[in-house]
């Protein structure tokens, strides 16, 4: 009988744990589905996860433990405006390049994980007390890539970066039009 009792807890822990492995699982499942584009950066080439509607911007690379050496995302916007990002629950460092309409870099930024949010600490006054990277100029494009990136590729503000501009257009009005529709 002793034996059936202390068995119980340690077949909740392996269902815990079966549960958490599910939940790594589905998410990394969620990142295969998004949508890529490669995108040269200096002399190396990255597979960056495509953000252009609403839900995947503001999901960006949050809760991410690691992002690929080839590996990020670019948001996609319909228009380029000045901009700003945070690192809300952003579990590493990331660098980040804004990009005007045409590809150039306008601003970058090595953005660091921030503490995450405290036991008693509520929704606003995290997101308050979090950095914000501005674009300073319009942006249309951001690029987020693993931390050091910035300092190994020597990207300089006004280089432009080639990317398929009308693809990523037509990617961010469908995605929009799908939003609205969905609304609807």
């Amino acid at each position: 009988m002793s034996l059936r009792i202390a068995a119980i807890p340690f077949l909740f822990v392996l269902l815990v744990a079966a549960g958490a492995i599910g939940q790594d699982d589905k998410e990394a499942d969620a990142h295969k589905k998004i949508p890529k584009e490669e995108v040269v950066i200096g002399e190396e080439t990255f597979e960056l996860e495509v953000a252009a509607d609403a839900k995947l911007r503001a999901q960006g690379l949050m809760n991410r433990e690691e992002i690929d050496d080839d590996g990020g995302m670019i948001f996609i916007y319909k228009r380029a405006q000045p901009r700003s990002f945070w690192m809300k629950n952003c579990l590493v460092d990331i660098d980040m390049l804004y990009l005007d309409g045409r590809g150039r870099i306008v601003s970058m930024h090595k953005m660091k994980k921030e503490p995450p949010r405290g036991e008693n600490e509520s929704a606003f006054d995290y997101e308050r007390r979090l950095k914000r990277y501005s674009s300073r100029r319009p942006a249309q494009f951001i690029i987020e890539l693993q931390a050091g990136s910035i300092d190994r590729l020597k990207p300089k503000v006004g280089e432009t970066i080639e990317l398929d501009r009308p693809k990523l257009r037509q990617i961010v009005v469908r995605e929009e039009r799908a939003e609205r529709q969905g609304r609807s």
